[in-house]
């Protein structure tokens, strides 16, 4: 039988009310820990979406990519110097480097001919630099000892000119015993260097067609590099 404290609640076993026995009670009272958990939760995702958008944002209007419409190859010499073999002696390829790297991939390739006494001796070398983070059209030109100081045979000075109708830009230094042709396309970087020594009793060689032959074979070169 139920006793008249137990009718009228008068029992306090001290454990916490629960909200059937107290049906006015704020549900805030309840569900406060989980809200606030929702909040850090909501707060957390908000942060990281706005994270997100800043970097969607910096890609979007940071400096784009240079473009490059050319492949790079490890092997430059299987590419050969036509003209400029026609217009001096016969150059062979024969030593080549290359490197590839998230930033910049290069290739390099030293041409050389046989010594003969009494003969001018030639030497020639190209290199292709594909840059593929940074515009290298703000330095183009500033590099006078060949690529990166890896050419061997090339060497500052001399009288420089623009060359139309060859790329974006196109340089063509002359100078005693030499002459170099660059050029900048997008991100990629063409470079030939010509030069001849000794042979004190040999005609020097014409260098207007010498000339001439570095830009046909630089077009030819751009032409079997692109993509």
């Amino acid at each position: 039988m139920i006793s008249e404290p137990e009718l009228e609640g008068e029992w306090d076993t001290g454990r916490p009310a629960t909200p059937a026995e107290e049906p006015d009670a704020p549900r805030e009272r309840v569900r406060g820990p989980r809200t606030a958990w929702l909040w850090a939760l909501g707060g957390a995702v908000l942060a990281s979406a706005v994270w997100a958008g800043a970097l969607v944002a910096q890609d979007r209007f940071g400096d784009p990519a240079p473009r490059i419409a050319y492949r790079h190859v490890e092997d430059l010499c299987k590419v050969p110097l036509t003209a400029v073999s026609a217009s001096t002696v016969k150059l062979t390829g024969d030593y080549a480097r290359h490197n590839e790297h998230p930033a910049l991939d290069w290739a390099y390739c030293e041409h050389g001919a046989p010594y003969a006494d009494g003969r001018l001796s030639y030497g020639a070398e190209v290199s292709v630099q594909l840059h593929k983070k940074a515009d290298p059209g703000t330095e183009f030109g500033a590099d006078p000892a060949g690529l990166m100081g890896l050419g061997r045979m090339a060497s500052s000075g001399g009288e420089v000119e623009q060359v139309p109708g060859l790329g974006e830009r196109a340089l063509l230094t002359r100078r005693v015993g030499g002459s170099r042709l660059e050029v900048l396309d997008g991100g990629a970087v063409f470079s030939l260097t010509v030069e001849w020594y000794g042979g004190q009793d040999a005609p020097d060689p014409d260098e207007d067609a010498v000339q001439a032959a570095m830009l046909e074979d630089m077009r030819a070169l751009m032409a079997a590099l692109r993509k």
